[in-house]
């Protein structure tokens, strides 16, 4: 199936998963998590043998565990600054220092990674791809992401949310930033005891997030086959919806995995068999390809009855009708009655909407 007809079949917003390789398309100044990792420690000691150290103390089971080896940086990194008061970090130390006179005790190394990656440099041969991804926005639910910088903010303007913020949230036109954010380094998840942390609070997340894979399309862009985000994923949505279930073949048929294939301007979707751990093999919808442009045009001609930034407007009439908000409510007719295609909402101040009561003969 092409990506225009498999898009063409999606009954209302789909929400994005953005991962890393979606920086790295775009931006100049992004990494990996073994480059960003590789990077800092290079910068902290000129010598990359000390890095391969750390990373070969780092193997666990046969590979390497990336939050480990940010835990051991972490600790030398720290160190090293905190006995190096005005050297080559001193920028760091002076926003460590001014946090802990304010009573708020923040990680030199988390605040170094906010600075590497604070700044957006659009890599300016993407930028046509870059407005194709603009136009497809009106369309889009929302957005899911573990990426720190503020790529997906710029690019949709959308309302970021980090950390408990996702509990209270409006799903529509707002970014997840699920492993924390440059504005913030005290939310960044990097290292084995952010990871541990956020697991054990994860619970009330994982139900917000539950929900919005259950109702929405959801397009993974910025990951591998084989990324363990997208393998817990589908871990945890498949240990609460039975994976022999029509439900589960919904979520299933909704999955797309937009995998990078350098030079391939391929524009049709496959199936993929994932191994789940302790789980049945889980099959999804896959493009491997390098034509991003044909998917986020696919994705701006898709027609739905509903902008998501006007369902977003409505959800938060809503809030405010729900809160006790002094706003007027008039139902005209028995809506119980009424066809989905028949029924209007409208909202706007009572000067500007006419409404009147017509009887049936």
């Amino acid at each position: 199936m092409e990506i225009q007809d498999f898009v063409g079949h999606y009954k209302n917003h789909p929400v994005l998963f953005i991962g890393t390789g979606f920086s790295l398309r775009y931006l100049q100044n992004s990494f990996g998590w073994n480059e960003l990792l590789e990077f800092i420690s290079n910068e902290l000691t000129g010598n990359e043998e000390f890095y391969y150290d750390l990373k070969a103390e780092s193997m666990e089971n046969g590979e390497y565990s990336y939050d480990l080896l940010a835990t051991r940086l972490e600790i030398e990194f720290n160190k090293c600054l905190a006995t190096d008061r005005n050297g080559k970090f001193e920028a760091i130390n002076d926003i460590f220092y001014k946090n802990m006179k304010e009573g708020k005790k923040l990680s030199r190394f988390k605040i170094y990674i906010t600075e590497i990656l604070n700044g957006l440099l659009i890599r300016p041969e993407k930028s046509n791809e870059i407005d194709a991804l603009i136009r497809a926005r009106k369309n889009i639910g929302s957005v899911i992401t573990t990426n720190y910088d503020r790529l997906c903010e710029k690019v949709f303007e959308f309302n970021p949310l980090i950390g408990n913020d996702i509990l209270l949230s409006n799903p529509y036109g707002s970014v997840y930033k699920i492993h924390g954010c440059v504005t913030d380094s005290d939310n960044i998840i990097i290292t084995r005891d952010d990871y541990n942390n956020f697991n054990n609070k994860y619970e009330l997340i994982r139900a917000q997030l539950l929900s919005i894979f259950i109702h929405n399309p959801i397009i993974f862009i910025g990951y591998s086959i084989s990324d363990s985000n997208i393998k817990s994923l589908l871990k945890t949505i498949f240990s609460y919806v039975n994976v022999n279930t029509e439900l589960a073949k919904k979520i299933r048929d909704n999955f797309l995995l937009v995998e990078y294939a350098p030079g391939d301007h391929t524009t049709e979707i496959t199936e993929h068999d994932i191994d789940i751990e302790s789980m049945a093999t889980i099959r999804i919808n896959k493009i491997k390809t390098d034509n991003y442009t044909a998917i986020y045009d696919a994705l701006s001609k898709l027609v739905l009855p509903v902008s998501a930034m006007d369902i977003r407007k409505v959800q938060k009439v809503w809030n405010t009708i729900k809160s006790g908000g002094e706003i007027k409510v008039n139902i005209t007719e028995n809506i119980d009655e009424l066809k989905n295609e028949d029924m209007v909402l409208a909202v706007g101040s009572e000067r500007t909407v006419k409404y009147e009561f017509q009887t049936k003969n």
